[in-house]
């Protein structure tokens, strides 16, 4: 594990080696650990900070503060299941290759985006097909 402490993923390894998935998996585990320790400070503050203002004008800024964290908090929790599915991905070895085309996606790019599945190219293609059927 201290090993790994200073380690960055290089394209002059074989990809998706051991050492790559280990490094990508403490950092998928590291990310989602964060996550959860933030919803449960969130849930704290929500439940402590249930007063009734008395003030209307305060009590409608408190009401959109908890429906924002609240909408955050959804798409943390949505994350948390892509975060999963990468971690199953390294299980299964799938991990860093493109669900499109099977080619490597790049380390640069896991290393942003840890859940991607498609590489930058298949995610281009992807999101120019959505932009025509909006158009439409």
């Amino acid at each position: 594990m201290e090993k790994l402490k200073n380690y960055r993923p290089s394209e002059k390894e074989p990809f998706m080696n051991e050492r790559q998935r280990e490094y990508f998996r403490r950092k998928l585990l590291d990310w989602k650990e964060e996550i959860l320790r933030e919803s449960k400070t969130t849930l704290q503050q929500l439940q402590e900070e249930n007063v009734n203002h008395p003030d209307l004008a305060d009590r409608a800024s408190s009401e959109t503060d908890r429906a924002i964290e609240l909408r955050a908090r959804d798409r943390q929790r949505k994350l948390i299941s892509k975060i999963d599915a990468a971690l199953q991905r390294i299980e299964d070895n799938t991990y860093g290759y493109c669900e499109e085309t099977g080619e490597p996606i790049s380390l640069k790019r896991l290393e942003a985006r840890p859940i991607a599945t498609l590489s930058v190219e298949a995610q281009e293609r992807h999101e120019k097909r959505e932009k025509v059927y909006r158009d439409e």
